[in-house]
């Protein structure tokens, strides 16, 4: 009935008029569309970008570029990226992630070390003395971890002792 078209207008009547007109729901037409047209659908080809790839082949290409990098441990988002906009191959990002996955290429995580109880002291010579510090640790190239330690001192003498 909504492709009908009216003698008066010409034009279609449309599903909107036709549902109001039988105080039918338009979600239960296109339900009632949606159920019909199931049946008879070829089924769907996957989603995403269409590679002739087979899962050996892009191991191969994660593995060389991986090689190629001049860094370590390297995750699955810049590998996909460097595949898809420099060596032109369409692949979806989670098929790379689920290869180097599988084959233990992903880098590895960090380690978190365990906490531990401070035993030293820090003082000053009289109460009532402000001061404050803070620390930071920062990665060096030649040292590796280093701790920074600042310290601000709003008073008159300030004596900073620490023990370890």
């Amino acid at each position: 009935m909504s492709a009908t078209i009216s003698p008066m207008t010409g034009l279609w009547y449309g599903v909107e008029r036709v549902c109001a007109a039988w105080d039918y729901p338009r979600s239960s037409y296109y339900s009632r569309q949606r159920q019909y047209t199931a049946n008879t659908e070829l089924p769907r080809e996957k989603r995403g970008p269409k590679t002739d790839l087979c899962d050996t082949d892009l191991l191969a290409l994660i593995r060389h570029d991986l090689q190629e990098s001049p860094w370590q441990g390297e995750g699955h988002r810049k590998v996909w990226a460097r595949l898809r906009l420099v060596k032109g191959i369409p692949v979806a990002r989670k098929r790379v992630l689920r290869i180097m996955r599988e084959n233990h290429l992903l880098s590895p995580h960090r380690f978190v070390h365990p906490p531990h109880d401070h035993d030293g002291e820090i003082g000053t010579d009289k109460p009532n003395d402000m001061w404050g510090t803070d620390g930071t640790q920062v990665l060096t190239v030649e040292d590796g971890n280093v701790w920074i330690f600042t310290a601000q001192v709003l008073g008159h003498r300030f004596q900073f002792r620490f023990r370890s």
